[in-house]
């Protein structure tokens, strides 16, 4: 796709770091051949490491999506942690030819709050309130004091308990999930973005913190640590080098004041994933893509699910490209599209009734 630097990109290729310097002029100077790219305003069935290298160069203005988090969802499960990380490696990666120069790529992530590590010392938590033995380290070093020649299952006996108990007490070995399961810790994520997207191409441009329901699973409740209640989640913001549009006028004051220039959104999740596992409400994507473009633009999800991205570019007169792997989601995000898009014609007065 042969391209005209000055006209098309609005700023000089030679102001870039040099190692950006080059893939610029091969995406938007030399062109990259390519006769036809994936039509618009539909939703793709396939991978996004083969579909989104077939998408025009340099037309996207948004990318916003949310990956599969490695956290066991069904969709996921073929997932090694080493592929997990691979697969968004280059998913990022080739977003960088497809993007508009001064455009975004918005990734909502929530770090990995139980991440089995192999390498975590296997070692009991003293959970106070949740013994099921009122025997104490105490109790089984005076038993052991008094009858030295004593094994563990005797000095079970003599204190009513358990011989794990008595295990659990002198050693701690006896973890959450297993003597032998590995421990879980929190995995942090935004660093391993952060790194992908710089070898791609772009660069950290904010942050948000997106306060959802919380999901009392892992509270005090239910976990026997200090852990808390998983309620949060992320969204980065990375930028593509080139000139961005800033418009105030593209929200109200109150919407700047409210949640355009803060830091911290809320909002609720969604109350029941009847229909996919991990589905993330129209308030999220609505907000940055009204925040980051204009009408007519191009959004792109390529982990569309039951399709949520498409739907907020429609009601916002945005035009979008979904992926996504799975058959039975790509209809069902082609079904809510398109009732979707006949209610917003009704909305306008353009028709009558709902197909």
């Amino acid at each position: 796709m042969a391209m005209n630097e000055q006209s098309h990109l609005n700023f000089q290729i030679d102001r870039l770091p040099k190692e950006l310097q080059g893939t610029f002029r091969e995406l938007y100077v030399n062109g990259n051949g390519h006769k036809s790219y994936l039509p618009k305003n539909q939703i793709h069935q396939g991978d996004a490491r083969i579909l989104l290298s077939e998408i025009e160069p340099n037309s996207v203005a948004l990318s916003v999506w949310s990956p599969p988090y490695f956290v066991g969802k069904e969709y996921e499960t073929y997932l090694t942690f080493a592929d997990w990380q691979k697969l968004l490696e280059i998913v990022i990666a080739l977003h960088f030819p497809i993007v508009k120069p001064g455009g975004f790529l918005v990734i909502n992530i929530a770090d990995i709050l139980c991440f089995r590590d192999e390498a975590m010392p296997r070692i009991q938590a003293d959970a106070v309130n949740k013994k099921r033995s009122p025997v104490t380290r105490e109790d089984v070093l005076q038993a052991m004091a008094r009858y030295p020649t004593y094994n563990r299952y005797q000095l079970a006996k003599l204190l009513g308990c358990s011989e794990q108990t008595i295990d659990r007490r002198l050693h701690g070995n006896n973890i959450r999930g297993g003597k032998y399961e590995p421990q879980t810790r929190v995995k942090i994520v935004g660093g391993l973005l952060e790194e992908w997207a710089i070898k791609a191409g772009f660069y950290p441009y904010d942050r948000r913190v997106w306060i959802k329901d919380a999901a009392w699973e892992n509270s005090r409740w239910a976990s026997l640590s200090y852990r808390s209640v998983d309620e949060f989640e992320y969204l980065y913001f990375f930028w593509k080098p080139g000139i961005t549009k800033y418009d105030r006028g593209r929200l109200s004051p109150d919407e700047w004041r409210d949640w355009g220039s803060r830091g911290v959104w809320q909002f609720p999740s969604v109350r029941v994933n009847d229909d996919h596992e991990a589905k993330f409400p129209l308030e999220l994507p609505l907000r940055v893509i009204r925040l980051l473009t204009d009408p007519n633009e191009i959004v792109l999800d390529c982990f569309m699910g039951s399709g949520t991205t498409a739907i907020a570019a429609i009601q916002t007169n945005r035009q979008y490209i979904g992926i996504d792997l799975e058959e039975k989601y790509v209809t069902m995000a082609r079904a809510k599209i398109e009732t979707s898009t006949q209610m917003k014609l009704i909305a306008e007065g353009k028709t009558s009734y709902v197909t």
